[in-house]
């Protein structure tokens, strides 16, 4: 029944990336709050289809902490493919820094970029990357909210991992609050597996981090509200 299951899902969920892309084509000469609007249903359709072919209902706990006045980034644990879409139903505004490599993957790249997404090359010093902390700023200031993994790649359910110290540089630049958010979506959705299981996905929103920390305070900070 799960391999079943999975497979339906599968089949049905990249179905509907590809139909997004298509539609999304017109788009790319329109103002960006339509490609956003197509993006939130994307990210609508996966819960939902999480929920009627796998059983697995999705939950968010302090999802209200949106709603604060001050300005904020959030740092997410990742541990598949479900929240990279999730997110864009749950933050329609937000935006993600990325490797480069998927701002060249033909259409989908086009679309990364209409919808504000920052990207860098890692591992190597690039007039991009020096340029990429002005990027991020405009963003924010234009009010659109930076999303991102500071695990770094997707991490097993339960495993702990260091956070990367780019996290760090970009909370000291920023000088704004960090909403971190906890989730266990590895449960239903493990990382390279075909599988998916039945359960429930949780996203908590934890206690905003103030600004002006030291970095190692920030570290710890998050690090206790990924993983405790």
């Amino acid at each position: 029944m799960i391999f079943l299951r999975s497979l339906i899902f599968n089949i049905l969920i990249y179905l509907g990336i590809i139909f997004s892309c298509l539609i999304g084509i017109p788009l790319l000469i329109l103002p960006s709050i339509y490609l956003r609007k197509l993006s939130s249903f994307l990210g609508w359709y996966f819960i939902f289809m999480s929920r009627v072919i796998l059983n697995a209902k999705v939950n968010t706990s302090g999802i209200e902490k949106l709603n604060t006045s001050q300005k904020f980034f959030i740092a997410s644990s990742h541990q598949s493919m479900f929240e990279t879409f999730a997110y864009n139903y749950f933050i329609p505004n937000g935006f993600f820094i990325l490797k480069k490599e998927l701002m060249n993957i033909p259409l989908f790249g086009l679309y990364l970029k209409k919808l504000n997404c920052v990207s860098i090359d890692r591992g190597k010093t690039t007039k991009e990357n020096l340029n990429f902390s002005d990027k991020v700023i405009n963003n924010i200031n234009n009010g659109k909210t930076l999303i991102i993994f500071p695990q770094g790649t997707r991490v097993p359910h339960n495993e702990r991992v260091p956070i990367k110290k780019g996290v760090r540089r970009i909370y000291e630049n920023l000088k704004i609050s960090c909403l971190p958010i906890k989730l266990n979506t590895g449960k239903v959705w493990p990382k390279n597996s075909f599988l998916k299981y039945p359960g429930e996905i949780n996203f908590i929103f934890k206690d905003i981090i103030e600004p002006n920390l030291t970095g190692d305070d920030f570290i710890k900070a998050l690090e206790f509200a990924l993983y405790e």
